[in-house]
């Protein structure tokens, strides 16, 4: 990992902190924007989308409230990837909104910070992670299998245009 010499971090991993929101959100809202376009998924049919319903108000309460550890990967200084992760109960955590700018894609980013959700659950005394994705996104469902989770349902809600699946992993 690279530094500056004012110590913040030029090319890595780094936490989220309140001041960072606003970055999370445009990382966050154009990454799930291109499977929206993919999947045909607009603000109409799909308002509960993460494209469509993550805003600053939203991440600032989860971070705040829920304090859930956020992290970003910057590539010189610019933030191109995000995750956040949820304590659950029995020793699981949830990752939530990985995402890696479509520019950035396809350069190990989005392994580099799913191998860092793993270090970080496991800092927080969990053994297990668990992800929900867009079950006809196979492509996303088999790079999760790359990594070994396995899938253990879906769920069809009313609300979303899509099917919701869900994996986990155990470490």
């Amino acid at each position: 990992m690279e530094k500056d010499k004012n110590s913040f971090t030029i090319t890595g991993i780094k936490a989220i902190k309140k001041e960072n929101i606003p970055e999370c959100v445009r990382v966050i809202k154009e990454s799930f924007q291109t499977v929206a376009d993919e999947f045909g998924f607009t603000a109409e049919n799909a308002p509960r989308f993460t494209a469509f319903a993550t805003t600053e108000e939203r991440l600032c309460w989860q971070l705040e409230s829920e304090n859930r550890p956020m992290y970003a990967f910057y590539d010189h200084g610019n933030m191109v990837g995000y995750y956040s992760l949820l304590l659950q109960e029995n020793h699981a955590c949830e990752l939530n909104n990985l995402s890696v700018l479509p520019a950035y894609r396809h350069k190990g980013i989005g392994a580099r910070l799913l191998a860092h959700a793993f270090q970080t659950v496991e800092e927080l005394g969990c053994d297990k992670i668990n992800i929900g994705i867009v079950e006809e996104n196979k492509v996303l469902r088999s790079w999760y299998e790359g990594f070994g989770f396995t899938h253990t349902e879906t769920q069809k809600f009313d609300f979303f245009p899509f099917t919701c699946g869900y994996m986990e992993k155990k470490l």
